[in-house]
């Protein structure tokens, strides 16, 4: 079983940045597709941005041009890079793993908080 620790969110203004990191540990981490999803309160989650084991990434509309995510393989972590961020990035954000060719882990963690407000 894979776990993944996300951690790096917190409050920020509208026009601010963050970077959450989402740190590896339990398999081997160069083999999957990993992925970014959040989750507004009422709201159903989301997917944000993705990068392959070939890293090969892939945004939502909403944040295209203002995030980035990339990894690390040597420190098995993924991070997602938010600039720009709007009082509607505000929500519980999680990373999750892949197979190529399957489907997201079933297995979820905490998430972690990131709320833009002025």
């Amino acid at each position: 079983q894979l776990r993944l620790v996300e951690s790096g969110g917190g409050l920020v203004q509208p026009g601010g940045s963050l970077r959450l990191s989402c740190a590896a540990s339990g398999s081997i981490f160069s083999i999957y597709d990993m992925g970014w999803f959040r989750q507004a309160p009422g709201k159903q989650r989301e997917l944000v941005a993705t990068i392959t084991s070939a890293a090969n990434t892939n945004y939502a509309d909403s944040v295209k041009g203002r995030f980035t995510i990339s990894r690390d393989n040597a420190k098995n972590t993924v991070y997602l890079q938010m600039n720009s961020l709007k009082p509607e990035d505000t929500a519980v954000y999680y990373c999750n793993i892949r197979y190529p060719s399957l489907d997201w882990s079933v297995y979820w963690g905490q998430g972690i908080q990131v709320t833009v407000s002025s």
